[in-house]
């Protein structure tokens, strides 16, 4: 059975999704990456998802959630990708461990500090998630 982690973000419109779709495209077949926001935008950046496209990782089945809708779900692992969701990352019903590895927020910046974060998510943070569940 596949390991589950939640990727927990302010918005839910880029960072999260950004590694949500890196996750599942490369550690796909032993993890199983959803992600939320704290605060959720309602939509996903167009810059991001522009990036995930051209990358060949988009699915239709992403969008911005709010934390309502996953926190009964059981987690193997929670990881925040931003500061505000780590001071207000919600608790779970079931214990779960929670990690953090902060990502600078692209949002309204250059094309090319959006490919610099997917970078460092695939970087710094697929290795801590393989880590904890493989």
């Amino acid at each position: 059975m596949k390991k589950k982690v939640l990727i927990l973000c302010t918005g839910n419109s880029c960072r999260s999704i950004m590694a949500e779709a890196l996750i599942n495209a490369q550690l796909g077949d032993r993890i199983e990456a959803h992600s939320s926001g704290v605060q959720a935008s309602g939509k996903v950046n167009p810059v991001a998802q522009a990036l995930l496209v051209s990358k060949g990782i988009w699915r239709e089945a992403y969008h911005s959630k709010v934390i309502e809708t996953v926190v009964d779900s059981a987690f193997d692992l929670v990881v925040t990708v931003c500061d505000m969701a780590k001071e207000s990352c919600p608790t779970f019903p079931k214990a779960v461990k929670t990690i953090h590895v902060g990502f600078e927020d692209p949002s309204g910046k250059a094309v090319s500090e959006y490919e610099k974060t997917y970078n460092l998510i695939e970087k710094e943070l697929l290795p801590l998630v393989k880590e904890e569940l493989c």
